[in-house]
């Protein structure tokens, strides 16, 4: 130590000797900014206006009419307005690869053409005609697209071979860790393959009119270039990207929305009982702690994967179906119908074959038609930030029994869910809750704290609605 205190001003000495002052060696190689402590917004992109109380549907095309085309899907299209639908999401549109597929159809996923429109679906024409037919009735189409993996019959396979990535031996490769035998995965380290895979979003944009893309396993690609081809599609004009991911960064510059896998997990969770009410506080606490306030999560109770692989709604969530279908309409968040829930579909879809969902009247269907027009009537419920921020409000049954306020600009939703299979007589501390309410299922007037409580049979549910 002293050695090296005896050399420090041995070479202070020395410093005028070249021209330098120790004044001058302690300033940093590059220029000094005085820091600004004002908070900053790190989400750079803009929704589209159309987003604000949007409520999105996932179309699997092979599956959700019995001729699994876009013709067929087309005469749905005023249904879907009708139970209150904006944004229809279509499964991958492309043709599928059958090198190495997966059953007899095989997997949407497993793109051969990005350019191209799967037969079995239809033709070009019919497409451009179904998206034409949904922006008519006011609503959007975003296409599902796969950009981490190819078919292993991809024409870039012989053509461009530079743009796969290898394994050890420096073969192609399939998505490490996963069973996805029936695809190889793109290496985005080459600026040729992000060119040419911009373009093909680009052209769907441009040429076919689609609103946006839902990003099958964005995390598993680049974000910067999900950001550049977001601007580059918004040079065309202004579209809504969906990531299949859950952090936050996607927000940033490139997706208007990400998964809430956690909040389907927690809540299926809590409807079974494994699991109280503590557990989805964690996503609502991470939410509102943790992610931008402008980004959107998309809440859900099924999803293609989750139908398949996991299990259907009743499966994931018995009898608090219609509970946890309220909280997705009424919390923040995005609400996702998939296809089939609205007729109560009972079947795990299968995913490589033809399984046509049986269509019937079921009181779901009902059930979100009346969600779709809460949303949309309650400025408080809108998505993102022109919607009102969810505050708890503390009650007597906290493990089972939840409740939360929404306001914005006069509008006030106080909703109360009884996650539970025992009735509930449930006190509410504290006043944020006070004053006059409609409850918008029963049409009943109510007036807190003049009203004793409310009682709540099992796995029940009340809306109750103030307007300026």
């Amino acid at each position: 130590m002293r050695a090296l205190t005896r050399m420090t001003a041995l070479m202070l000495l020395m410093l005028p000797l070249f021209g330098m002052t120790a004044a001058q060696t302690a300033m940093p190689p590059y220029p000094v900014e005085v820091p600004s402590y004002q908070p900053q917004n790190p989400v750079h992109l803009r929704h589209p206006a159309w987003s604000r109380n949007a409520v999105i549907y996932q179309i699997n095309t092979r599956q959700f009419t019995p001729e699994g085309t876009f013709r067929a899907a087309e005469k749905q299209l005023p249904r879907l307005k009708a139970l209150g639908v904006d944004i229809v999401w279509l499964m991958p549109v492309h043709p599928i690869g059958v090198k190495n597929r997966k059953g007899t159809l095989g997997s949407p996923y497993s793109v051969k053409d990005y350019r191209g429109v799967n037969p079995e679906f239809g033709t070009p024409a019919e497409l451009r005609r179904f998206i034409d037919s949904a922006h008519a009735l006011g609503m959007k189409v975003i296409l599902d697209w796969v950009a981490n993996h190819t078919a292993w019959d991809h024409p870039w396979v012989s053509q461009h071979p530079d743009w796969y990535a290898r394994d050890w031996k420096g073969d192609f490769q399939p998505t490490p860790w996963w069973d996805w035998h029936d695809i190889i995965n793109l290496d985005y380290r080459n600026p040729a393959l992000r060119k040419e895979m911009t373009e093909s979003m680009v052209y769907w944009v441009r040429d076919f009119g689609v609103d946006g893309f839902r990003a099958d396993v964005a995390g598993f690609v680049p974000l910067d270039f999900w950001a550049t081809a977001r601007r580059e599609m918004e040079k065309v004009k202004r579209v809504f990207l969906l990531a299949e991911w859950e952090t936050r960064d996607m927000h940033y510059d490139a997706f208007d929305m990400t998964y809430a896998w956690s909040w389907f997990d927690a809540v299926s969770a809590v409807s079974k009982g494994t699991a109280t009410l503590d557990k989805l506080f964690v996503f609502y606490s991470h939410n509102e702690s943790a992610w931008p306030r402008r980004s959107m999560r998309m809440t859900y109770t099924s999803n293609h994967d989750a139908n398949a692989w996991e299990g259907t709604d009743v499966e994931k969530f018995g009898d608090a179906l219609p509970a946890a279908t309220v909280l997705s309409f009424t919390g923040e968040g995005m609400p996702l119908i998939y296809n089939g829930q609205e007729a109560g579909n009972p079947k795990r879809l299968a995913f490589f074959e033809k399984d046509p969902i049986v269509w019937r009247a079921h009181p779901m269907a009902a059930l979100y038609m009346r969600l779709a027009a809460l949303k949309k009537a309650n400025p408080a419920l809108a998505n993102s930030d022109w919607g009102g921020r969810m505050i708890k409000v503390p009650n007597s049954v906290p493990a089972r029994v939840l409740s939360f306020v929404r306001e914005k600009d006069g509008n006030k939703v106080f909703t109360v869910i009884n996650f539970s299979a025992e009735t509930q007589k449930v006190l509410f501390e504290e006043g944020l809750h006070h004053g006059r309410y409609t409850e918008y299922f029963s049409g009943a007037s109510v007036v807190f704290p003049q009203a004793q409580g409310v009682i709540l049979p099992p796995w029940s549910y009340r809306v109750y609605i103030r307007t300026p």
